[in-house]
């Protein structure tokens, strides 16, 4: 008899997230009971103003800033809970996790290809190995052509594209970027955008990007808002009800 295939683990969850800075009269509440998943290939979007908690909840995704209470599963890993981490996390974050920045904080005295095969070679794959694997994302990517330059003989667009194959180097099952198109223009900023799409699509990685940029929201599978705190679905997408989200829901 045919086994049935075993369900394929959320990229991530959260469970209740809560961040409280201070106490007392000082007390800040950051960030207020978040329950999120986003599923393999998706792509999400987080608006919000500023101090609404868009890089609280990005952070603590991120395994860098531990929630003051709630639980983070990744690929199906429980990995915090609370403030306690259940595994070690500088390493469960080269391996599982992959981060796109505003800047591409690109090592400026290496080449655009020894950018993306520096972070494989952190996890003891060998350089031959790691060049190959480098290239190949660079032409997955568009810039294999420009393997060979620094980053400052790079644009804005092609820096970031960089920065994106160094952050699916290691295959990550999910990719956290924080406001990667606010230095680009606007149509290198949607290409950028349409790049994460692809990448979630394509690759199968989770990805969330925290953005002010609302020109081309329709890259995204679903869009949230954070205000005060708190994780609202946007109107226009709620649509989007049939998503993980809500699918997987007792």
């Amino acid at each position: 008899m045919r086994e049935s295939p075993q369900p394929v683990s959320p990229a991530i969850e959260v469970f209740d997230l809560t961040k409280v800075y201070g106490s007392g009269n000082t007390e800040v509440v950051a960030m207020r009971q978040v329950n999120l998943r986003v599923a393999r290939g998706e792509v999400v979007a987080l608006l919000g103003p500023s101090g609404a908690g868009k890089s609280t909840l990005l952070t603590a995704m991120g395994l860098i800033n531990p929630p003051t209470s709630g639980r983070i599963v990744i690929g199906g890993v429980p990995v915090q809970d609370g403030p306690q981490p259940l595994v070690e996390l500088r390493a469960f974050r080269r391996h599982h996790l992959g981060f796109v920045f505003q800047k591409a904080n690109l090592i400026p005295f290496l080449t655009a290809l020894h950018n993306v095969q520096v972070a494989l070679e952190i996890n003891d794959v060998p350089p031959r190995q790691a060049r190959r694997r480098a290239l190949e994302l660079m032409e997955y990517l568009g810039v294999a052509d420009r393997a060979g330059n620094l980053p400052e003989a790079l644009s804005g667009g092609q820096q970031q594209r960089v920065a994106v194959a160094r952050a699916l180097a290691n295959e990550p099952d999910l990719i956290l970027a924080d406001e990667p198109t606010a230095a680009l223009d606007s149509h290198r900023g949607r290409q950028v955008m349409e790049l994460f799409a692809k990448v979630a699509h394509e690759r199968g990685a989770g990805v969330v990007v925290v953005t002010h940029d609302h020109r081309a929201l329709d890259t995204f599978d679903r869009t949230f808002e954070m205000e005060d705190g708190r994780l609202l679905m946007k109107p226009e997408t709620s649509a989007a009800l049939h998503s993980p989200l809500q699918r997987d829901k007792p």
